[in-house]
């Protein structure tokens, strides 16, 4: 199936709000086997609208809207969907009834204007819309193709508000999606750091050429990369079993850079190891300034074992709180292995947790020197009564992507840790 995204709102154009809602679409999209050709946008003008509609259609057989359904005047999605659909608008009296309900919790006065979001196209498959009041629907045509046979071409609106969208996405828009499928689909996402993603789809290339069900698709991330691995069976049973096999035969490949098989974050996935067996764990951060500490307290339940997290910037800070020496940093200076190791002794012996993990770098722009160049970071970790050092040496000069990268290398080598014990 090939469809086309329509975002709906002169907002847009305009450059007012950030469009978040093609990003989530056509990633779900083309997880469940629909391919997506197009992104449009298009302002709140009923002309340009159906004018849209009938272009996308002559490449496409589905149309996802959002934007445009709610009750003032310029929210035209519904009316011009219809129009160009051949149908014509009804009111609802059960969708009325409910959004007399929601208006009423939402302790709001119910205009005259509301009204226009209980009419609904006489054909069309309702979408209920339990966080708003704009519900949505789909709705479909049959058309003489170009080589004179018929097919159906589709429209599916759903409200612009991302928070609206995607709950309708997932309970409506998806199943009604899975209904019209000929067939099952089933994925997984398995998530890969410390390869590239050019060097992820050469090394994968025997699995890849000639493919044509199951299907791998490699996607880079921030500082990491996933690896999707698809098939469309006639049932889920047949699906699964085809995607765990080629699953094995990627993990031939990169087994060893794979740290989840079920699309989780680094940070959750090193979380629930470090609940499952009981172990306590501290954090010295320079370059990062605490973003490791944050991703792990983003872990619901992480108290149990994530005690403190120390941000020592300035050499000042590392020896008054870690207790590194100064001659350490004389000798060596602060992005060094000597440093970031004292560091994770540091922090752990402050805190007395089972682990200490430390870091510093030089994060960039500037700061770089040609023994110790920007990207150059040293990672610390003290556990098990042994301390190990990581040396990243990737010379960007983009700061933001170095503390990423080095946030997620500290994930990395305590993952492997862990993997070990």
């Amino acid at each position: 199936m090939r469809a086309a995204l329509l975002s709906v709102g002169t907002e847009l154009l305009l450059g007012e709000i950030t469009n978040t809602n093609v990003v989530y679409l056509s990633r779900e999209l083309n997880m469940m086997g629909i391919d997506v050709m197009y992104h449009y946008t298009v302002g709140d003008n009923p002309k340009r609208l159906a004018e849209m509609i009938e272009m996308a259609f002559k490449d496409c057989d589905l149309i996802i809207t959002t934007g445009g359904l709610g009750p003032t005047q310029d929210d035209m999605t519904k009316e011009i969907a219809c129009q160009v659909m051949g149908d014509e608008l009804e009111m609802r009296k059960d969708l009325l009834e409910e959004l007399k309900k929601r208006m009423l919790a939402y302790k709001s006065h119910m205009t005259e204007n509301n009204l226009k979001q209980a009419e609904m196209p006489k054909r069309a498959f309702v979408f209920h819309n339990d966080a708003g009041t704009a519900p949505g629907f789909a709705l479909g045509r049959t058309v003489t193709g170009e080589e004179g046979g018929e097919k159906t071409q589709s429209i599916a609106c759903m409200p612009g508000p991302p928070r609206e969208m995607k709950r309708m996405f997932e309970k409506s828009l998806r199943p009604w999606l899975e209904s019209m499928s000929d067939g099952v689909l089933y994925f997984r996402e398995l998530r890969v750091f410390g390869i590239g993603e050019s060097d992820l789809e050469t090394r994968l290339l025997p699995l890849i050429d000639g493919q044509t069900d199951p299907t791998i698709a490699t996607y880079a991330k921030s500082g990491e990369c996933s690896v999707r691995v698809a098939s469309k069976r006639p049932t889920r049973e047949e699906a699964e079993r085809a995607v765990n096999e080629m699953i094995a035969e990627v993990d031939k490949i990169i087994g060893d850079s794979i740290y989840s098989y079920d699309n989780q974050e680094i940070a959750n996935v090193v979380g629930e190891k470090l609940k499952e067996k009981g172990l306590t764990i501290a954090c010295a951060e320079s370059c990062t300034g605490g973003m490791f500490a944050s991703a792990l307290t983003d872990i619901p339940g992480i108290s149990a074992c994530f005690d403190r997290g120390i941000v020592t910037y300035s050499n000042r800070a590392k020896v008054e709180e870690l207790g590194v020496k100064q001659e350490t940093l004389d000798a060596f200076g602060a992005v060094s292995e000597e440093t970031a190791l004292e560091m994770a002794k540091g922090v752990r012996r402050v805190s007395g947790t089972d682990i200490g993990i430390s870091v510093t770098g030089i994060a960039g722009p500037d700061g770089g020197t040609p023994e110790k160049p920007v990207g150059l970071v040293y990672i610390g970790l003290d556990f098990d009564g042994q301390t190990e050092c990581r040396k990243i040496d990737r010379r960007i000069k983009e700061r933001n992507r170095n503390r990423q990268y080095a946030m997620l290398s500290m994930f990395d080598m305590l993952n492997r840790k862990l993997n070990d014990r």
